[in-house]
Order: C-alpha cells, then sequence, then structure tokens
C-alpha cells in the first residue's frame, strides 16, 4: 500500500526486512508481488528490504521519485532510487538500489530534458545530451529540465549554463556540453549524397540500371 502525503514529503511504502538471499529468494519476493531492494547511505550499514511491487513501480515513474519508507518497527526514512534494474522483455521492475537522503540535504542527480515549442521554420532539433547532471535540496528534486525552443534558429547550440534551472537547483555537470542542437533542415540532394557517402563507406554497390536497345534499330546480321 501507498500513499502520496503532502508535496515535498514524498511517496509512503511500506518496507518489510529481507532475511533470505539470493537468486531464489528474489524470485519468491516477486512471485508474491514484491521487489527487492538495498537501502543504503550515510556511512550506514546497508539494509536488504522488500517493497510493495506495484506501488513501486507507480512512485519511481517519476524521475528521482522521493520515497518515504516505512521499516518494520517504525522507523521512517527518505530515499531515493539510485538505481532501477528493469527485466528487459517484461518491462518489470527486479531490483531497486536506494540511497538515504535527509531533509534540507543536498543531493546530485540525473534529471530528464524535456524539450518543447517548436523552432524556426526548415530546422532540425537534435538533442544531445537526454538528462542533465544537477545538485538540489532531496525534498524537492526537480523532475525534469525543460527547454523551449520555439522560433530558435538553426546554427544555434543550446549549452547546459545557457538552460533555466527550477529554484534551488545547480548545474553539476559540464556547463559547455551541449543539450540541444538546432541545425538546418537539408535538402534533398544533400541528404542523398550523404546516403551514397554513407553506403561507399561500407562499400555498398547497386546494379547500373541496364540501357534499353533503341527502338527500330536494326538487329546485328548473323555472320
Amino acid at each position: 500500500m501507498a500513499t502520496k502525503p503532502e508535496s515535498g514529503t514524498g511517496t509512503t511504502l511500506q518496507a518489510e526486512t529481507r532475511t533470505k538471499f539470493g537468486k531464489g529468494a528474489a524470485r519468491q519476493i516477486r512471485r508474491d508481488h514484491k521487489i527487492p531492494a538495498v537501502l543504503y547511505g550515510h556511512g550506514e550499514a546497508p539494509r536488504h528490504v522488500a517493497l510493495p511491487g506495484h506501488a513501486t513501480m507507480l512512485a519511481l515513474k517519476q524521475a528521482n521519485a522521493l520515497l518515504a519508507l516505512t521499516l518494520e518497527g517504525g522507523e521512517q526514512v527518505l530515499a531515493i532510487a539510485r538505481d532501477v534494474q528493469v527485466e528487459p522483455v517484461r518491462r518489470e521492475i527486479e531490483h531497486v538500489d536506494l540511497v538515504l537522503v535527509r531533509s534540507g540535504e543536498q543531493v546530485e542527480v540525473s534529471v530528464p530534458v524535456q524539450v518543447i515549442g517548436e523552432a524556426a521554420p526548415d530546422s532540425v532539433v537534435t538533442v544531445e545530451s537526454n538528462t542533465l547532471t544537477v545538485t538540489a535540496e532531496a525534498t524537492h528534486l526537480p523532475e525534469a529540465i525543460v527547454v523551449d525552443v520555439t522560433g530558435v534558429r538553426a546554427g544555434t547550440l543550446i549549452l547546459a549554463s545557457m538552460l533555466t534551472l527550477p529554484e534551488g537547483t545547480a548545474l553539476a555537470g559540464d556547463p559547455d556540453a551541449t543539450i540541444v542542437h538546432v541545425s538546418g533542415a537539408s535538402s534533398v540532394e544533400e541528404r542523398e549524397a550523404d546516403i551514397a557517402e554513407a553506403e561507399a563507406e561500407l562499400g555498398i554497390e547497386h546494379d547500373e540500371p541496364e540501357t534499353p536497345a533503341d527502338e527500330g534499330s536494326e538487329p546485328a546480321a548473323d555472320s
């Protein structure tokens, strides 16, 4: 069961202590519709827990979701997901690494980049980096960094240092990193030339079309 308290306090989840480990134990936990997880940080020994499957999956759909965990014995802690392992076919969460955080603590996280708006006509918008590394207060982590390309002309590079970050959020990565590149739309001839060049590098050859014989021409005489 999960509840969503007031803003900034995170999604509340009940965490059960795990005492059995290994692949077999993890499979049993998942069969019980729970997710194995490990909780670490602040110099404490790692704690192995099981989280409610559906509620945890819904909570982790939000990037850098803050989780308010209630541990056995009534202890309550805050955590964010540092690594989420997903089964590639069924897309089910198999394991979660959680890091402890405290209210008021500055933490470094990777935040998705969201591009909005329409660039100037005859331009192509390329997202060079899908995430941005920032530091923010643990209970107010941004869900996304919005980049508005409305009216931006071809030939424009939008660098990390040029982005408007939410209040209380600071850039932690390279300020000169290119986040979005707005380039000119290639002409048909340029695209065909690029394709031909790429095919030549790969050694791809195309058969020349046969030239049809001229209609009405006399066939060569038999010798």
